[in-house]
């Protein structure tokens, strides 16, 4: 048995599922429409590395380098942090991986609503 247990909403509730998938393909076309330079010379510093110590940590400068690797500007979003070029790639395949995961759980939910799928959680007779 597992010291820690995880129940995921989703498995179970179709409309939770078919939310998070949304968000899923929402998410990067929202961040196309918005323009590459929306998180660049905001002024406000959030880091605590920055903030405290005045000195800047590895992820300084992560968010407006995603956003402009996004927008396919490659030298920007090198200038603002390097290890773009490893994260993003990273951040990309985490995402296909979650939506294959949610399409694989619709699958499941539409097999269940047509019985061929027995409910999580219920018995079966012998």
């Amino acid at each position: 048995m597992a010291l820690i247990s995880f129940y995921n909403p989703a498995s179970r509730y179709k409309w939770v599922n078919l939310a998070w998938m949304t968000a899923l393909l929402a998410f990067p076309i929202i961040l196309w429409l918005m323009p590459a330079n929306t998180f660049d010379d905001t002024g406000v510093d959030i880091c605590p590395s920055k903030l405290f110590f005045d000195v800047e940590c590895f992820g300084c400068g992560m968010t407006r380098a995603t956003m402009h690797m996004h927008h396919f500007e490659w030298q920007e979003a090198v200038y603002y942090n390097s290890g773009i070029m490893a994260v993003y790639p990273a951040l990309v395949i985490v995402w296909a991986l979650w939506l294959t995961k949610a399409w694989k759980r619709h699958k499941k939910h539409i097999a269940r609503e047509r019985g061929k799928l027995q409910q999580p959680g219920s018995i079966t007779q012998a």
